[in-house]
């Protein structure tokens, strides 16, 4: 609900006729001094909706004439009542978001733990779906308690993002349920397995923030938590948690920021002399001009940071080159983008493993029906290979406890990889659970999950002797689409993944 990214050019129709944006716009309408009586005939929306509204900009305007020093506990309170984030009030008051968190906390403006009601106050509720809020006096349960482990979901499902990684969770939580942990599941999807309170010993149903997470930490003093198993939210707030010393169980964050950060991994893949298409950081379009001059086209635009290849871009000529380049500099703002050769004709072949303290344990290698090029979500995908030589797969492996060795990796992580006239490339390195974890763990019959929880948590487990060429069987994973249901969509699938589900069998 921010009401200066937003600007319409003719806001009276942006009211009259509904859109995602008309929030936005009915916002824009009260700071501009629309009347909730004009925008009610605009809008034909109930008054009372748009009186709640009005009560937020109207607070918006106040904290907008404040330093933070100068905002005392009844307005942090009300701020804080009406759904202002920490972020949204440093942005107000030209300040950090950290820098409000601990003037909030000198305050005593905290949040407190409440219960689910789930039987309508017909009698009290008893239960372990919790969330926070700041409207009321005291928590709901006694806390904290000992022995506990946080386990970050995957949040609501989007392209991407689906209930393959909610399988990665509640896996990590039963996991840890049996390891005789309590554990803590934060999410807030309804339709996951992740949210069902029978899971786990608590559930916070909650937005995966920064800002809440820490609150829940506050309250909770948890022993650490996984952020490797729902997918590439939590995987973005690695740095942040780490900042402010929160135990992370697994790989450390700043190896996690090594991978994540396509610079700084194409530089380690340089340093251990791995092979990966030529690359550069992107500084200037005059600059990336010049290396698309210098290795031909089609090249690669890669963002750090973003999951289902998001502003990741396929450009075969310099017109293009620049539309690409601004679509993924507003989709990874904070962190580098990198250009590199889109090598044409080659096989591409995925990799699922978990290591200990960077040193292989498991692994899985799959092989993609469709050229490299094909995102990793919309592809075909057969394991154990039937179309890759013998001798390929072994330089896989051996690249991949490479790159286990200098990352430092302990827990689930994926590697994609390019194969072309016996050579082999690294595209990326994603330190977390993939969407093809589940896949891989079912065909194998070894559950990677379980295996990578234990390890984070130091346990021992016995060494797995299975790989991917010890099945009689095959099993292939193909992707489902919604291009019949999406009115104008484009039927080709390239390197932004465009599937919404996907179906998986096994056979001779």
């Amino acid at each position: 609900f921010d009401t200066n990214n937003n600007t319409f050019k003719n806001l009276d129709e942006e009211l009259a006729v509904p859109t995602d944006k008309r929030i936005f716009a009915i916002a824009q309408a009260l700071v501009r001094g629309y009347s909730v009586e004009k925008i009610h005939d605009l809008t034909k929306i109930n008054k009372w909706f748009l009186y709640k509204m009005k009560n937020i900009v109207d607070t918006e305007k106040i904290l907008k004439k404040k330093r933070l020093n100068k905002i005392d506990y009844s307005l942090m309170k009300e701020a804080k009542q009406k759904g202002f984030s920490d972020l949204q009030l440093a942005s107000l008051t030209n300040s950090s978001e950290f820098e409000v968190r601990r003037y909030r906390k000198a305050l005593n403006v905290i949040p407190v733990v409440k219960q689910i009601d789930t039987l309508a106050a017909e009698f009290p509720a008893q239960t372990n779906y919790l969330y926070l809020t700041y409207h009321g006096e005291e928590n709901d349960i006694p806390l904290p308690s000992e022995n506990q482990i946080v386990v970050l979901g995957s949040g609501s499902y989007r392209i991407g993002s689906s209930v393959e990684f909610d399988w990665c969770c509640v896996n990590a939580v039963m996991t840890l349920n049996k390891l005789n942990y309590r554990t803590i599941m934060i999410n807030y999807n309804p339709e996951t397995v992740s949210t069902d309170y029978d899971i786990c010993d608590k559930l916070y149903f909650e937005e995966l923030s920064f800002e809440r997470i820490l609150d829940i930490y506050d309250k909770e003093l948890p022993e650490g938590v996984i952020i490797s198993m729902g997918g590439q939210i939590p995987n973005n707030l690695a740095m942040k948690l780490h900042n402010v010393d929160i135990p992370i169980l697994g790989t450390s964050p700043d190896d996690i920021d090594n991978a994540e950060n396509r610079n700084k991994f194409s530089q380690i893949l340089d340093n251990i002399k791995v092979n990966q298409p030529d690359w550069k950081e992107l500084t200037s379009l005059k600059k990336a001009k010049a290396f698309a001059k210098r290795v031909g086209y089609p090249v690669l635009i890669r963002p750090s940071y973003v999951l289902s290849g998001a502003a990741m871009s396929k450009v075969i000529n310099d017109k293009h080159l620049e539309g690409f380049l601004k679509k993924a500099a507003e989709i990874s703002k904070e962190h580098p983008i990198v250009i590199s050769k889109f090598i044409l004709e080659a096989k591409e072949i995925d990799v699922d493993a978990v290591a200990d303290n960077g040193k292989l344990f498991c692994y899985a290698i799959s092989e993609h029906v469709e050229n490299a090029g094909v995102h990793s979500g919309d592809a075909t995908i057969v394991l154990p290979p039937q179309r890759t030589y013998l001798e390929t797969m072994r330089r896989v492996k051996i690249v991949t406890k490479e790159i286990a060795e200098a990352l430092k990796i302990t827990g689930p992580f994926n590697i994609q990889f390019i194969a072309k006239d016996n050579e082999v490339k690294v595209i990326e390195c994603n330190l977390r659970a993939s969407r093809s974890f589940p896949f891989v763990s079912k065909v194998l019959k070894v559950n990677f999950i379980d295996i990578a929880t234990k390890l984070m948590l130091g346990e021992k487990v016995p060494k797995i002797d299975k790989s991917s060429f010890d099945v009689d069987y095959v099993g292939v994973k193909a992707s489902q689409f919604s291009f019949s249901r999406l009115k104008g969509s484009d039927p080709v699938v390239g390197v932004e993944m465009a599937s919404t589900g996907e179906v998986a069998c096994m056979g001779d």
